[in-house]
């Protein structure tokens, strides 16, 4: 039996987000990118998550932002949920 896939789910604080980039750059899997309509209280476009399934949980986005605004949660699976 094959081992279930491990689901994460991203939180990012928009409100603190400056759109640097750094970490839409640094993902392996394009999972993030930056709002190409929305922007914060402090004028700047926020990340957003654009493919919430792609993610791996390496973390790569967390260690390379330089305010710490993504955390990155495991999700439970869902009964029933074997992909």
């Amino acid at each position: 039996m094959a081992k279930p896939k491990k689901r994460y789910r991203l939180a990012v604080d928009i409100e603190r987000c400056k759109a640097c980039g750094l970490c839409v750059a640094y993902c392996p899997r394009a999972v993030l990118e930056l709002s190409r309509d929305r922007i914060n209280g402090k004028g700047y476009p926020f990340v957003e998550v654009a493919a919430p399934d792609a993610c791996i949980g390496c973390q790569s986005c967390v260690w390379v932002c330089p305010d710490c605004v993504i955390e990155i949660f495991e999700s439970p699976q869902e009964e029933g949920d074997r992909s």
